[in-house]
């Protein structure tokens, strides 16, 4: 009997000892990211049968938990790749907000400089001083769109190197959690008992690897993580892992891509929907989702001033007496044929309407028959079975012959902005006036008025506006045109206020011409002083020349740093809404599974006393057994 008082109070000590261990152990880990609460689960050894009853045989510890609760910390998963991936997102887009509205850097001091110096040219078309202040307001306006165009450049870039960079943290986590799958495995093999720092290590490993990328694990029968992300892609498998990789896009070198290694050995693309949450995903989803539409929509709003002010100075005549040439000069649409095409097929693309460009790119693929130009934007397509086409003011030529497969990207305004340039350094060739005077001839017995006439869009040669005609009226209401050209008509009928077109050029007659009267239109010689053509181009300001006809050059910058800043705004609102969904998940789940001092305390005491007890157990039993030894 004594005996087994002493096995019973041994027991106890030694419950009592594992429970001030994991007690300590609890207190130690704390502050440990991950760390679980353990506790100890005991019960009563199996009773011995005395004859007269079944006497205890006092207790043993059948293993530590670890207190976690697997619902519970999926939330906080879910919680975390939502918060990290809007932190990204926001993180990136919020320089491209602090660039394009900032009211010193921005585009649209430099767009008000140029047209104002466009009108002081107007104001003052004779001096050298006032056309070199317009053509310097040209080059700050074109330096300014290249510092734009180079900061986001700069964001890509810095896109690519946290793409490359996080691919590489993703791996290192699968290469750790197929390792601790490993590790888990042989202790649970070997002992039976779980080894519960480790599976803390393995889930705070999933925790942080949700940091980067959305990632959904799969438990398996030996306790094993199977990992999984994106469309479903495996990561870690028991213990074998599956790397991402990072690849250059097959349309565009200059963007990263992320891929992984299929079964066959072969890397491929995932595409940007299959990385999604996380760091990662935030950047992946940035890069598509603004970064790109930024650097079109800005190369647009170069493209389409660069061509409607060219198209108008081609309408003037410079100090020379020449018609004006190019104001700017203009970038090409980038047409990137897929490095997996098979086929011989070239493809070129152009811009033949600016007015009707967006700030889209488009994917062409080839099925054997037909074609089909998606635009990317909002999937749009369009088919079509031969070359050339015009979409959306780009059109398209193809030489050669492409397999069935083969696709191409065509961004059309990605460079607008970086490759816009000046095309003009010699003051006196700004075409400030108009290439054409008209004049009533002294005589004229009728009230007839003619307009001070305007060279047609596009202008013809300039050989057509050194041709003098004149309109003569052979009765009230009809009149002959005669010049130097060919086909000139007679026999017009007069409409007051009607417009006359003649080789390149339009002129309004009103009033009531008498019969005899004429009047003449011939080339400006001379005209130093004239400024027509400069107050057309300070008028293009106003002018809905962007977006299909509905916005001015200011009107569509502004549509851009509007949508920029109110998505940055938009993020900034749900991630710190996300960023509360975190706390309280995690907070949740520290309720159960954290350590609460207050508790490890209150356990300490207990412990204690139950050590204390069951070694006071030990010392009668040894007093027992003393007496025992003393009897005779």
């Amino acid at each position: 009997m004594a005996s087994n008082i002493l096995g019973i109070g041994q027991s106890a000590l030694t419950a009592a000892q594992v429970g001030l261990s994991t007690t300590g152990h609890n207190i130690a880990n704390a502050s440990t990211p991950g760390y679980n609460r353990q506790v100890v689960v005991q019960g009563a050894s199996l009773p011995q049968n005395f004859g007269f009853g079944f006497l205890g045989q006092g207790t043993e510890i059948s293993t530590v938990k670890r207190i976690y609760n697997d619902y519970l910390g999926n939330q906080v998963q879910t919680a975390q790749t939502a918060k990290s991936g809007l932190d990204s997102y926001y993180t990136q887009i919020k320089q491209i907000d602090n660039l394009l509205a900032d009211p010193a850097s921005g585009l649209s001091p430099a767009l008000q400089d140029f047209f104002s110096g466009i009108h002081d040219l107007a104001s003052n078309p004779t001096s050298i001083p006032s056309r070199q202040a317009a053509l310097s307001s040209a080059e700050s306006l074109v330096s300014r769109f290249h510092s734009l165009a180079g900061r986001l450049d700069e964001i890509e870039q810095g896109v690519n190197s946290q793409v490359l960079s996080s691919v590489n943290v993703i791996n290192s986590y699968a290469e750790q959690i197929a390792g601790l799958n490993d590790a888990i495995g042989r202790a649970q093999r070997a002992t039976g008992q779980p080894p519960n720092d480790l599976l803390d290590m393995r889930d705070q490993l999933v925790l942080d690897l949700n940091k980067e990328v959305k990632a959904t694990v799969v438990k398996q029968g030996d306790d094993g993580y199977n990992v999984f992300i994106g469309n479903g892609q495996p990561l870690v498998v028991g213990v074998a892992t599956f790397k991402l990789s990072n690849v250059a896009s097959p349309t565009n070198p200059a963007k990263i891509e992320v891929a992984y290694q299929a079964g066959n050995g072969n890397l491929v693309i995932m595409g940007d929907s299959g990385i999604v949450g996380g760091k990662l995903g935030g950047l992946i989803e940035f890069r598509n989702k603004s970064l790109e539409p930024a650097q079109n929509a800005l190369g647009r709003v170069a493209i389409g001033l660069a061509s409607t002010v060219n198209a108008q100075h081609r309408l003037g005549q410079d100090l020379n007496g020449n018609l004006g040439g190019d104001v700017f000069t203009l970038a090409s649409p980038v047409v990137g044929a897929n490095g997996n095409n098979t086929g011989s097929g070239t493809l070129t693309a152009s811009i033949s309407d600016p007015n009707a460009l967006t700030a889209s790119n488009y994917r062409l693929q080839y099925d054997g028959t037909n074609y089909t130009l998606t635009r990317l934007s909002d999937n749009t397509a369009t088919t079509f079975a031969t070359f050339p086409q015009t979409v959306d003011g780009v059109g398209l030529t193809l030489a050669g012959a492409p397999d069935p497969g083969d696709s191409f990207l065509i961004r059309p305004t990605v460079n607008g902005a970086s490759g816009i340039g000046t095309a003009i350094t010699d003051p006196a060739l700004l075409a400030a006036a108009a290439p054409i005077r008209t004049a009533v001839t002294s005589g004229n017995t009728g009230s007839g008025a003619i307009s001070a006439g305007s060279v047609n869009t596009p202008p013809p040669p300039n050989a057509n506006l050194q041709q003098p005609v004149t309109i003569t009226f052979t009765s009230a209401t009809t009149f002959d045109v005669t010049g130097t050209g060919t086909g000139n008509p007679t026999g017009v009928t007069y409409t007051p206020g009607g417009t006359i077109t003649y080789n390149g050029w339009s002129a309004t007659i009103s009033g009531a011409p008498a019969p005899g009267d004429s009047f003449t239109v011939a080339p400006n010689t001379g005209g130093v002083g004239d400024n027509r053509n400069a107050l057309k181009l300070g008028a293009l300001q106003t002018v809905n020349n962007m977006n299909g006809g509905t916005t001015t050059y200011q009107g569509a910058y502004s549509q851009i740093v509007s949508q920029v800043g109110n998505k940055t705004r938009e993020l900034e609102v749900t991630s710190s809404a996300s960023g509360k969904l975190l706390t309280e998940a995690t907070l949740s789940l520290q309720n159960e599974s954290g350590v609460n001092l207050d508790e490890e305390a209150t356990n300490l005491l207990r412990y204690q006393q139950a050590y204390q007890a069951a070694a006071k157990v030990m010392q009668i039993a040894s007093e027992m057994f003393d007496t025992l030894l003393s009897l005779r």
